[in-house]
This record gives structure tokens, sequence and C-alpha cells, in this order.
């Protein structure tokens, strides 16, 4: 008996590695399929989590079988050290210096230098296209000067390890100390050094006149992920603020709308690879941004152009209404112009000694004029679908006209495309809508109460499934884009980065809508139809039929590359029957192997145990006494019986509080049969004819010898029924720490054919949906959880198992079409046993 019990700790803390890896995997797999975020971090350490899980079940199956299975432990060592060796691959930075000319930079060098600062230098040197002087300001500068201040990066780091994604504000806290750290820093001698040189080659160290422009070039911005708006651009720098404006650009990567988006997509919160590209200002007459294809209307074959007087940013924030142009892909003429009244504008003004951006008015003459001639349309249509030629997918460009009415280039990037289906939406006669005529930025449907928000306002407690009501488009709104069941903005640009954003993530949204603020109320329910551009108050069944759930973005980043690099190291099941020679420790090639290897092994193992037991001397086990079709065996590990010694028990001998409520379940008087079982005789000729060919012994049907047994303890039960050719395991802790709370619950086999066994499971299945568990199926295998709940729901949950245990016995002969596995899930929720 002490060598049973020691062995049967083994077995129980392989049952929980077992569990443990299952959650890992589950984890990882659901990051893959882009139903979950992760950190890479977090894809790191649940890697090497499941690789510790799996050497725990190796070296707790071989406690239990005497040494036994030492080729798994060296199977899981040789697949830990093939997934170390893809989870330490780094990407090569090969370039010291910490600024480079933009003559020297091209695209292959987005490594180094970040994103945008390569494709500048893409265009210039590649592509001989209009760009600014400037420089680059590399990766590494950025990085020494979250490195080198003496316990600044500690500083930071504790700071993100305090956000919980749960609270929203403690990102906004924490964003905000960031930065003040970061601003607080002196700036590396070296870097500063290097700063101020390249500032004087670029632009001459004598004119103290030029200003510049600093803009984020972070890793991976404007690249698979455009991280439109995400990070921060400052205007009108002069060398006298260069340092300065450096580290709020590097301050931008702790933003509390970056921290969000990155998140989102899986990237590192503590990244700390930000490059800075530094562009001599362009005094702009006009400035926009250009699509090489439409962003929403893929049936289009035309480029599109949105432009304002002055400087760009009031384009790319969504700030004011452009005029939109649309350019024939196949002529390279305009094909529509829609000149909007332009009030404002973005422009440099004197304030103390510096130049700082300012919203002017636009001139009276200019405010319903285009801001671009035709010339100047086909001219940039042209340059877009030429960057469109050379990067081989559409462009999202960045334009300005300089004071010269020359084309200028500011960045380009690959462009977001709204890859939502194009639906006809209900036509709706009977029903008015409250607006029409709005630009659909993302396409879809949505519907929720109205939530209005301020400029700068508190968006932490937006709410699930709200409709998000804005002035104007914005992409600070990061943090909250996800929550939102759609979005609805008075102004705004189709081009712009907060339109990107709801693209890139689904979130149906209309834009130029006047007049929406102050028609629409909070708390209002509305019904938002992104593909016809309307909005209809209260909820339209006909369009929400059209609803898709907002998606994940599923692109190219850093965790799913990781992921797709260990995944053949984690997730594949080679070992799928137990009774093939290849069903060993050398076959396996994956956790999964390991895990599935182990756990069918430690059965195997602990039967045998069990089995010699039961026929032991007296007082090793208890034969259960009671009316269950079982030959039922209890070991009690403490507190689990009233009579341990006793050779035979009844029902009221049973301590065990899970046990009590199994045996309960089985002998419930509506569950006990009340004559012959009904018998479905294509089901049990099935069932003979398998038993005729041998098939039920020599397939993983194999008929189980009938003696089944009970390890108990005053909370604890591993319950293992084996009845004909089926086997049910039922392992559960049942005590007052809802924490340790678990019920786990296996059931497989069956005498009758393939379908008939794989159909009982299905219904199993959808029984235990329906009481709470989260249900596993394969083939004629289900595997149950319900774990973390109060004792109280506990127990209900145990008396049905026992109760499904009496009714599944002979089902799979009744199993003959999905009518039947409906029939009978519904027959037992309703307390129907028979």
């Amino acid at each position: 008996m002490t060598a049973f019990v020691r062995r049967y700790d083994s077995f129980r803390d392989l049952l929980q590695a077992n569990a443990e890896l299952a959650a890992l995997l589950a984890d990882m797999d659901a990051t893959q399929r882009g139903e979950r975020p992760m950190e890479i971090s977090w894809v790191r350490q649940k890697a090497r989590r499941a690789i510790l899980q799996c050497e725990r079940m190796a070296e707790k199956l071989n406690n239990i079988a005497a040494g036994r299975y030492n080729g798994l432990t060296a199977a899981v060592a040789a697949i830990a050290g093939r997934i170390a060796g893809e989870l330490e691959q780094h990407g090569h930075d090969d370039i010291n210096a910490l600024v480079l000319p933009l003559s020297k930079v091209n695209a292959s060098m987005a490594c180094s230098v970040g994103g945008k600062n390569a494709n500048l230098g893409e265009l210039r040197n590649m592509l001989d296209m209009p760009v600014p002087r400037g420089f680059a300001v590399t990766v590494q500068a950025g990085s020494m000067l979250l490195l080198r201040p003496r316990g600044l990066f500690k500083n930071i780091y504790d700071q993100l390890r305090a956000i919980d994604p749960e609270t929203p504000s403690t990102a906004r806290e924490a964003s905000k100390t960031i930065e003040a750290l970061i601003l607080e820093v002196e700036t590396p001698p070296d870097v500063a050094d290097a700063l101020f040189s390249a500032w004087d080659e670029a632009f001459g160290s004598g004119d103290g006149a030029i200003l510049a422009a600093l803009r984020s070039s972070a890793i991976a911005e404007d690249g698979a992920q455009s991280f439109a708006g995400q990070y921060r651009s400052i205007m009108g720098v002069s060398r006298r603020r260069l340092l300065t404006a450096f580290k709020q650009v590097v301050a931008s990567l702790f933003s509390e709308h970056a921290l969000a988006y990155r998140s989102m997509h899986g990237y590192p919160l503590e990244a700390t690879g930000m490059g800075v590209c530094c562009l001599e200002m362009v005094h702009a007459k006009s400035a926009g941004v250009a699509f090489s294809r439409h962003p929403v209307d893929l049936r289009s074959n035309c480029v599109m152009i949105n432009g304002l007087w002055g400087l760009g940013e009031m384009v790319a924030d969504g700030v004011s209404t452009p005029d939109v142009w649309l350019v024939s892909r196949a002529t390279k003429h305009v094909t529509n112009e829609i000149v909007a009244h332009k009030k404002f504008m973005m422009t440099l003004a004197e304030s103390g000694a510096e130049r700082l951006p300012h919203i002017v008015d636009v001139p009276e003459a200019l405010r319903d004029a285009p801001c671009l001639t035709r010339d100047q349309v086909e001219q940039i249509a042209a340059l877009a679908l030429e960057l469109e030629c050379h990067y081989q997918f559409p462009q999202d460009m960045e334009w300005a006209i300089d004071e010269n009415g020359a084309v200028v280039l500011l960045q380009t990037r690959p462009m977001g495309i709204d890859s939502t289906a194009e639906l006809d939406a209900a036509t709706l006669d009977n029903v008015n809508p409250l607006f029409s005529g709005a630009d659909v930025a993302a396409r879809g449907v949505g519907c929720g109460v109205v939530t209005p928000l301020k400029p700068g306002g508190d968006i932490t407690h937006f709410p699930e499934g709200g409709v998000m009501l804005l002035a104007h488009s914005s992409p600070s709104v990061t943090t909250a884009i996800q929550r939102a069941s759609a979005i609805i903005a008075e102004t705004g640009s189709l081009t712009g980065h907060m339109a990107s954003l709801c693209r890139e993530f689904g979130v149906p949204t209309l834009m130029n809508v006047p007049g929406a603020t102050s028609s629409l109320t909070a708390g209002q329910l509305v019904t938002v139809d992104a593909f016809s551009g309307r909005i209809f108050h209260g909820e339209i069944p006909e369009l929400l039929a059209l609803a898709s759930s907002p998606r994940q973005p599923n692109i190219n980043t850093p965790v799913l590359c990781l992921l797709r690099r260990v995944a053949p190291h984690l997730f594949p099941l080679h070992l799928t029957d137990p009774n093939s020679a290849l069903f060993s420790p050398e076959n396996c090639l994956s956790l999964h192997d390991v895990m599935r290897y182990a756990h069918e092994k430690s059965y195997t193992e602990m039967f045998q145990i069990s089995d010699s037991l039961s026929e032991s001397s007296a007082g090793a086990s208890s034969r259960l006494v009671c009316n269950v079709p079982l030959d039922l065996f209890i070991i009690d590990l403490g507190g689990g019986l009233q009579h341990p010694e006793y050779r035979s028990v009844g029902p009221a001998d049973i301590l065990s509080a899970p046990f009590r409520q199994v045996i309960n379940g089985m002998t419930h008087p509506d569950v006990q049969a009340k004559g012959p079982r009904p018998v479905n005789m294509r089901g049990f000729l099935s069932v003979v004819g398998r038993s005729m060919i041998g098939d039920n012994q020599q397939k993983d049907g194999a008929r189980f010898g009938e003696r089944s047994y009970a390890i108990v303890s005053d909370r604890y039960l591993n319950f293992s029924s084996r009845i004909g050719y089926h086997y049910a395991i039922l392992d559960t802790w049942c005590g007052d720490t809802l924490s340790k709370n678990y019920i786990r619950f296996e059931f497989a086999g069956g005498g009758a054919g393939n379908k008939q066994r794989a159909k009982r499971v299905q219904c199993i299945a959808l029984i235990l949906s329906k009481l709470g568990f989260t249900v596993d199926v394969t083939g004629d295998r289900a595997y149950a959880r319900f774990r973390k709940y109060p004792k109280l729901e506990m127990l209900p949950r145990l008396d049905q198992l026992g109760r499904l245990l009496i009714m599944t016995r002979q089902m799979d002969m009744l199993m003959v079409d999905e009518e039947s596995v409906q029939l009978y899930a519904t027959k037992f929720l309703n307390g129907e046993y028979h």
C-alpha cells in the first residue's frame, strides 16, 4: 500500500502536468490562429514551461513504472533542444553607426534604421524620387538612450510590469511616468555628438533657419503592421531642440495607444527598437496621402488621393475633411474630384524663439478651391503606381507640395486594404435611416449603444460593444478600438491613420457624417451599416445578419513568425494508435506526442497496479457493494471511507465528498433501468459483427477487464470504470478552496462501429458542454474539464457525471445518425434516462 501511494502521487502529478501542458499548447495554438494576442516574451515563456511540463510527465511516468520509460526522457530532451534553437534565433543587426545619411540607406536596412527610414532611403537611392534632405538615427542610438542612463530601463520595465490588462488606466499612468523618466535623463554624449554632426552634415552648421521634422522609425513600423499614428512626429525642430525632440520621439514607444497596439499585435511591451527619421521641413502649400488602390472598394481601378492646404498632419489624423481625387490606374487621368470646404489648415508659426505647428484659418479665396492642380494630382498618382510596382504591394504614400509647386514624398508603407467581403445590404424600404451617404472607411455592420468620446477624453472605460461617436477620427482611440462594435466620425479621411486601423482590426466605420455628434445621444441604440453608409435607430435584424466578429490581424507579426518556427515541435500529433508498433518514445517528434504517450502509458500502468492491489491481502482495498453495474474496488488514501479496513463497504460508508456524489448519481432511481434497454438492431449487429471478427480485441476498442477502481480521499477522487469495450476516467478535487477545484473526465471506446462510437462521444460532449464543461473530441474519445468553481457548483456536476456513466453504457448501439445525438442529449438534460 505504501508503494502504491507513492506511485499514485506520481500519477496525480503526471495528470496535473498533462492538464497544464494542454492549457499551454491551447493558448499558443489560439495565438497562432489569430484568436488571442500574445507577446513574444510570453511565447518564449510558455514554450519553456511546456517543455518543463513534458519533462515532469516523463519523470513521473518513470516513477510509476520503475524507470522503464527512460527513452521518453531522451525524446523530451531532443525536442527541447530543437525548440530552444528556434527561440534563441534573433534578427541580425550588422550596422554599428548611430546615424546614417539617407544616401546610405535602403529597404534592406529596416532592422537597423526602422521602417520609415528604410523606405525613404529606398525612394531616394533606388528610385530617384523626390525626398527631403535628412538623415537616419539608428535603432542602436534609440536603444542607447534607454539603456545607458543608470536605472532608466529598470524603472521603465517596472512600470510595464505593473500594467494590468484588465485595468486600462494602469497603462495610461505607466505611459505618463515612463515619458517623464525619459525626458529627465541626459542623452548619452556619444549619441548627442552623432546627432549634431549628422545635422550639420545634412543641413549645414551655419544656417540657423533650417527646421526639421523628427518622425518615428520603429523596427516594425511601416511594414506588415502600419503602426499608423501610434508613435510621435515633431514638426519645426531647430538644432537647439534636436535632443529634446529625439527623446520625445523615443518616449512615444511607450505611449498609451502604442502599448495597446503592440499588445494587440503580439509585440513585446518592452520593445526598444526605435529609430528616428530627421527630415528637412517642407514649407508645404498643400499635403496629404495617396493610396495606390482604393482602400475599401476593391472593385475600383483607381488611385485615391486626399489633400488639404498646409501641412499634411490634418489629413493623417482625420481632423478635417480633405479634397478627394480618384485617378484611373489604366489611363492615369482623374475620373472624379470632390473639393471639400476647407476652413482650417496647419502651418508653422512663430512661437517665442521657435516656429511650431499651429492651426490657422484658410484664406477665404482658397476654402473651396482644390489644393492640387490636375497635373499635380496625376503626377502623385503616377508616383504611387511606380511605388506599388517596385514594392509589389499596394502603397500608402504621404506627399507634400513645396513652395515651388514641386511634389515631395515624405513616406511610403504597405497599404491596409479592407478584406471584408462586399455584401449587398438590405434595402429596408420601410425603415428610414437617421443618416445616409456617409463614407465607408471599414466595411461591416455593428449594433450597440452610442458612446460619445471627446478629443483627449478618457477611453479606458469604453464599454464592450459600444458604438464609438467622434467629432473627428483620431488614431489615439487604439486602446478602445477593438471593444467598439462600430465607429462613427463626423469628419475624417479614408486615407487617415484611424481608417487604416479600423480596416486592420475589422471594425465597421463610417466617416464624414455631419451632425452625428449633435443628433445621436449617449445610450441610444443604433445599427451602423458600413456597407451602404447608413445609420439606423434601434436594432435592425436584416442588417445584423451581415455582421461578423472583429478579426485579429493575421499577418507576419513577430509572434506569428516565432510560433511558425516552433509549431512543428509543439502541436502535431503523430502518435495516434496506442496499439501500433510506432507508438514509442523514439517516434515522439513534438510535445503533443510526448503528452499523448505519457498520458496513455500512465493509465496502462495504473490499471495494472490497481488490479494487482485489488486482488491483494485484506486492508489494501475495499469492494463496493451497491446497485451499480461495476466490479468496483475502492482504495482509500485517507478520509475517503468510514472503515477502510473492511473488505466490503456500502454507499453509507463513503466519506469522500466527490465519490459520494458520483455514486448518488449512478444509483439515482430515475437512472436505474426499469426493464430491458432499447436496442437499435443496426447498432446491435455492428457490435456482434465486430466481436465475431475479433476487431474489438485488436484495435483501440479492445475489451477491457471488468474490474474498476476508485482512489479516494475526503476531497479527492480518481474513478476509472471499465465496462466491456469502453472506459471512463474521472479525476477531481472538490474542496473549499475554489482555485484548487477541478473535474477532468475522459470517455473512450465502445463495442459498435467507428461511426456509432464517434456519435456517442459527440452526444456525451454535447451534454457536458451544456453542463458548463470545456470539451475536446478526437475520434471516439472525449476530454472534458471544469475548473476553479465553488464546491456547491462542483457537486451537482459530479452527480450528473454519475448518471451519465450509467445512461451511456450501451448508447453506441443507439447512435445511428445525427438526430440520435441530439435526441439523447436532450433526453438526458431533461432528466429522461431511458
